[in-house]
């Protein structure tokens, strides 16, 4: 599936088999596969990413990626993070657009990868991409779990937070805000993605411990695309059969 525009886009698929609270998660059995078998079949459903990537710390999961024809490489153990992880495989797998997909998320959209990928090559001045959906249940918007993100009026990041942004002040006037909740998909351009393990971590990120306002505090620019898509993690051994549940009803529904 070769990337339109002649734009090399790689897609890259961090995988740890070290989980606190689901060791060996990129493994688990999902539907008769390896979870990671699922995310990087629906990546190859994008239709500008020319090639899709397994990064891993870990010789069974590599193998495993092998088994059902993936592509798979040997990262260090030592990434503080999965951007941390895609930027070393930026080093040594060159291409202009690198797309960050969470290992954990079974039935990533193709589209918001699409979209995001888009909105690099409509813009050169745009450097990250990430998307956002509407929250429409109202505990969602005061779940520290769930990253809200606040745009100006390019579409641009102004700031993420696990804090209810934007604060409705005045309560008793009718007032139609519109919470948007951050999905952990990425699209950057080699030369940002490069620069982010070498970036100062500053006070935001340290206190909200988020990695995505290293790019801000930094001045970097972040075009946040809206998406129907709601992504799915599987975060704890029981989310699996949450999973194959929306497997079966989307089979079904097909």
């Amino acid at each position: 599936m070769p990337a339109t525009d002649h734009t090399q886009v790689l897609a890259v698929i961090p995988a740890r088999y070290a989980s606190s609270r689901f060791p060996g998660k990129p493994l688990a059995p999902i539907a008769g596969k390896p979870m990671i078998q699922h995310v990087a079949e629906r990546v190859r459903g994008a239709e500008r990413v020319a090639r899709v990537v397994v990064a891993t710390d870990d010789a069974r999961i590599q193998e495993a990626v092998v088994g059902f024809g993936g592509d798979a490489v040997m990262t260090r153990s030592d990434h503080r993070s999965g951007t941390d992880r895609v930027a070393e495989v930026a080093a040594h797998i060159p291409a202009e657009i690198y797309v960050n997909v969470q290992g954990d998320e079974p039935l990533t959209d193709p589209g918001t990868i699409d979209a995001l990928v888009s909105a690099l090559l409509d813009e050169d001045s745009v450097q990250i991409a990430t998307p956002c959906c509407a929250i429409h249940t109202p505990s969602d918007i005061m779940d520290p779990n769930i990253v809200k993100v606040v745009r100006n009026f390019d579409g641009d990041a102004l700031y993420f937070s696990r804090a209810p942004v934007p604060w409705v002040r005045d309560r008793g006037e009718r007032v139609a805000a519109r919470h948007w909740k951050h999905l952990g998909l990425y699209a950057y351009r080699r030369d940002a993605l490069l620069d982010f393990p070498t970036l100062p971590p500053g006070e935001l990120e340290r206190l909200e411990q988020l990695e995505q306002l290293r790019w801000l505090e930094n001045d970097y620019r972040i075009r946040v695309v809206e998406t129907e898509y709601d992504a799915i993690s599987v975060d704890v051994p029981a989310d699996v059969e949450r999973v194959e549940k929306m497997l079966r009803e989307r089979s079904i529904a097909g």
